[in-house]
């Protein structure tokens, strides 16, 4: 055999017996990641929606394979999470909140399948990772807005749950608000729901009835009762202004790509451990934003913005630092 192709040969066989034998992130260097996830909502609820919209991403880009369930009954997640993982997916996403000892269970089962997963408690070594959307700083930001636009100094907020991811943005928010307006009051009301929008509407409904012109929509249905009744509202996680130009004055966005592309990347490189992903929602990471003001950019009042923008630069900055207050928040309003 000529000395070139002797060489080849033996390169290939080099490389086969490195695939074989799992070098770390040579085999996945060579194809797309297998991804997928498991979702307890559909992909329109607006915190599982900045998930698949980062995934969805990473698809179109190329670098995955990404298949996903929606509307995951909690008894089904271990069964589905499961069967994601015997099918060869490395790298496995959702929110467990509802499920999390069975969640961990399927991770030790898999000690080589990568899991991240929307979580209140800690990474499980070696594999499982955890998440959060931390975006309370534009939340902040967004409450000095609120606190701003209000006649009638009463806010409404409409939450799913009183868990800690809830609760450290509705808090975040009315500090902000209380910055740009200390006479404003609150009234709160969580659904017991994730997606329920008839009946975050209602209990939005209820609020404007009592006085508030100024309505937190952590939940969908809630910038429904504001357009219908003439408020104005305030988006969280996603932004909404384009369905409802006149209402939503400015929304907390989450950006969940810089999680997934870390995830991702380690995965590939053979590098990933546990670890809580909660820094890389944070505004200097990118993970989140508030949004551009668009249809209210001439309707916010001059000094407001003003306001928001070194409040926003101080944030970036660090300068200043948004208190994480995961208590469940009281209405203040009588």
């Amino acid at each position: 055999m000529p000395l070139r192709r002797h060489l080849i040969a033996r390169s290939i066989a080099v490389a086969a017996a490195l695939a074989a034998a799992g070098a770390p992130g040579f085999a996945l260097a060579q194809a797309k990641l297998k991804v997928a996830a498991v979702y307890t909502v559909p992909f329109e609820q607006q915190w599982v929606g900045r998930i698949h919209k980062a995934l969805k991403a990473a698809e179109a880009r190329g670098e995955i394979e990404y298949k996903a369930t929606e509307n995951v009954a909690n008894a089904d997640y271990e069964r589905v999470m499961r069967e994601y993982a015997q099918a060869g997916n490395q790298l496995i996403l959702g929110e467990v909140f509802g499920v999390e000892a069975a969640a961990r269970k399927v991770a030790k089962d898999f000690p080589k399948t990568a899991f991240l997963m929307g979580s209140s408690l800690k990474p499980q070594a070696p594999n499982f990772s955890v998440f959060d959307n931390y975006i309370q700083e534009p939340a902040y930001l967004s409450g000095m807005v609120a606190g701003g636009m209000t006649k009638t100094n009463r806010i409404g907020m409409v939450g799913g749950f009183p868990i800690p991811e809830v609760n450290r943005l509705m808090n975040a928010f009315m500090a902000g608000a209380k910055e740009t307006n200390p006479k404003v009051e609150f009234s709160v009301s969580f659904i017991n729901s994730w997606f329920d929008p008839p009946k975050a509407k209602e209990a939005a409904f209820a609020m404007i009835d009592k006085g508030a012109d100024v309505m937190y929509a952590e939940r969908f249905g809630v910038s429904d009762a504001a357009k219908e009744r003439g408020k104005l509202a305030i988006g969280n996680v996603i932004n909404t202004q384009d369905k409802y130009p006149d209402t939503v004055v400015a929304s907390a966005l989450w950006n969940f790509e810089p999680s997934a592309d870390r995830a991702i990347k380690l995965v590939k490189e053979g590098k990933f451990t546990a670890e809580d992903y909660g820094v890389y929602s944070h505004m200097k990471h990118k993970g989140s934003e508030l949004a551009p003001l668009g249809s209210f950019e001439k309707k916010v009042p001059a000094e407001v913005v003003a306001k928001v923008k070194a409040r926003e630069a101080e944030i970036l900055s660090g300068k200043f630092t948004v208190k994480v207050d995961d208590g469940q928040p009281k209405s203040t309003a009588k």
